[in-house]
């Protein structure tokens, strides 16, 4: 016969000592979030984001940053950097880096990448980018997944680079860091085109892998370049935009978007 545990039972406080509840409306804007956090002594806030989780080369980048609370007009426009300019992006990279209170990035090589598994190596980068920011934050707002181990309440926001700005200069700072880390990668290995497509597996890349296998700087964890490091067919990108990835030792598999 099952035991049935007995539920502490549920202690209210005194309305009067309850914390004032806190309403977060999306439609308010990529600053409201911060700014509740703060307005509620859970600041500073921390965004966190990663950029070259879906490539097939090179290195996976993670940025924590802490933006000022009164920010939002000197950084206003500010979003997901893949919805901005290549210019843009070096605009606001260069004005986060002035203006923000605090900010950590974190450059995670291929080998580590084939090492640990993209999403594990992503996680570890994230909470090492928390880390190296030089006072830890009082909340971390991380895009799309839950992450924990950073020592401090956490949030996963949906689509957290278009809706919370920290996150937004997170994705910032990490994708101009990776890009341009990919550009001087191409002077090393200029038969990849890696300064155009930053080694993602668009159809030029395939062909470069096909015609000269993989370089030292892919990872071969991805079916793709293990498929070229075969002397077999590249795979197409599928028309869904995902690319699909050998997680390590364990054999699962798992797609990541680009």
């Amino acid at each position: 016969m099952p035991v049935r545990r007995r539920r502490s039972p549920r202690i209210l406080l005194p309305a009067e000592l309850r914390p004032t509840r806190a309403v977060v409306r999306r439609s308010a804007g990529s600053w409201t979030l911060q700014s509740t956090l703060h307005r509620h002594g859970l600041g500073p806030v921390a965004g966190v984001d990663e950029a070259g989780r879906g490539a097939c080369a090179g290195p996976l980048v993670v940025a924590a940053c802490v933006l000022r609370p009164g920010d939002a007009r000197a950084l206003d426009g500010l979003t997901d950097s893949k919805l901005l300019t290549a210019a843009a992006r070096e605009e606001y990279y260069a004005l986060i880096r002035r203006r923000a209170l605090d900010h950590a990035v974190v450059v995670i090589p291929p080998e580590e990448v084939d090492r640990r598994g993209v999403h594990v190596a992503n996680i570890e980068g994230m909470r090492r980018a928390v880390a190296g920011l030089a006072s830890p934050p009082g909340y971390v707002l991380t895009d799309g997944f839950p992450v924990r181990g950073f020592g401090r309440p956490a949030l996963a926001v949906p689509k957290g680079d278009q809706v919370a700005a920290c996150v937004a200069a997170a994705s910032v700072l990490a994708k101009v860091t990776r890009d341009r880390i990919m550009v001087g990668l191409d002077a090393e290995h200029p038969r990849y085109g890696f300064a155009e497509h930053k080694g993602y597996c668009t159809p030029v890349h395939d062909a470069a892998l096909a015609e000269h296998g993989p370089s030292s700087v892919h990872r071969f964890s991805f079916v793709n370049v293990r498929a070229a490091a075969r002397g077999e067919l590249v795979p197409r990108l599928p028309a869904a935009g995902r690319v699909p990835v050998l997680v390590h030792n364990d054999g699962v598999s798992e797609e990541t978007e680009l």
